[in-house]
């Protein structure tokens, strides 16, 4: 009952829609307060034995997909999004970032990879880490993950991350054999559609035309060509323009090294963090990112701890595999 209820607390929208989960599929009733200590009770412990090493999920290496070279490829990813914390007394507290880092083996983009590709129907596998950790103290826990499904075996390691700050010297310093650390190209472009929008301020279309052209530059063509672009051309004297185009040039001559896109893409690799950001709203941003929620920090720490491990597999195939393993027990006895 106990791994039902925070497996449910931990999978639903809030502790209430966990409590109508566990009563819909497992027919037992407890209450809201019941649900949310046994959660986080339970996510408590997982970050215990995480500290300590412990790693969740089967161990066995996985069955690395290819890329364009027909070299096997491994995928890391790790991404900070915030959660908006609550102080004593119930009072308003400045947000923390949360950190969720992933290893993967996504399916080859069949656009630019050809032979070696997996049979339709075999899906993505992921291994994810969250918590309020310092970024510090992610990279032993997502190296484990990496041991654990034998990410040492893939040829090829790639990583995909935004702009933020230490991201990259965390890759580097906790996965040292990574052959690219590419910056997520729609980030990217999300500067470029900033300055856009300052170019052509009241016109939309045009603001939207001019960021497809040059985002295709910086696909086709890399971050060089792109801060080039930048640098010359005629730029009307127009509010605020100068300031946003220092902005992005400044951006872009920093990241300038992770944005080799048509290197990159040439490798049949991915460009874009979309696993990642995906995972970030899967993981933390479903459950601790509701309107108007705010959570202590040991609260946020403990139901992140939670996520992970129910987002091993599927969250229902998990859940209904657990309750069809207590009725086939009850069934028996």
């Amino acid at each position: 009952m106990e791994r039902l209820a925070a497996l449910c607390g931990a999978v639903a929208d809030s502790f209430e829609k966990g409590t109508e989960l566990l009563a819909e599929t497992a027919g037992i009733v407890l209450g809201e307060s019941t649900v949310e200590r046994t959660t986080e009770a339970t996510g408590h412990r997982l970050a215990e034995h995480m500290r300590k090493g412990r790693t969740f999920g089967g161990k066995g290496a996985w069955d690395w997909f290819r890329d364009a070279g027909g070299r096997t490829v491994g995928y890391i990813g790790i991404d900070p999004t915030g959660v908006r914390q609550q102080g004593p007394h119930g009072e308003a507290a400045d947000g923390r970032m949360a950190y969720v880092g992933m290893i993967f083996n996504p399916r080859p983009d069949r656009e630019r990879v050809f032979e070696g590709l997996p049979e339709s129907g075999v899906a993505m596998k992921a291994r994810y880490v969250s918590g309020l950790y310092p970024l510090a103290e992610m990279g032993p826990l997502l190296r484990r993950q990496g041991a654990q499904v034998g990410l040492d075996r893939a040829r090829v390691w790639v990583a995909l991350t935004d702009g933020g700050a230490g991201l990259e010297d965390f890759v580097r310093l906790n996965f040292p054999r990574v052959d690219a650390v590419i910056l997520d190209f729609y980030h990217a472009a999300e500067y470029l559609a900033k300055l856009a929008a300052t170019h052509f301020p009241t016109d939309d279309v045009a603001a939207l035309d001019q960021t497809k052209v040059w985002s295709r530059v910086l696909r086709d063509e890399g971050g060089h060509a792109m801060i080039g672009v930048l640098e010359n051309g005629a730029w009307p004297n127009r509010t605020g323009l100068s300031a946003v185009r220092a902005e992005v040039l400044g951006y872009f001559r920093k990241q300038v090294d992770r944005m080799d896109y048509p290197t990159y893409e040439a490798n049949g690799w991915y460009i874009g963090s979309g696993a990642v950001e995906s995972a970030c709203k899967a993981v933390v941003g479903q459950r601790l990112k509701g309107s108007g929620i705010r959570w202590s920090e040991a609260g946020a720490r403990r139901l992140s701890c939670a996520r992970v491990v129910s987002q091993r597999t599927h969250p229902m195939d998990r859940l209904l595999a657990t309750v069809n393993g207590c009725l086939k027990q009850t069934s028996t006895n």
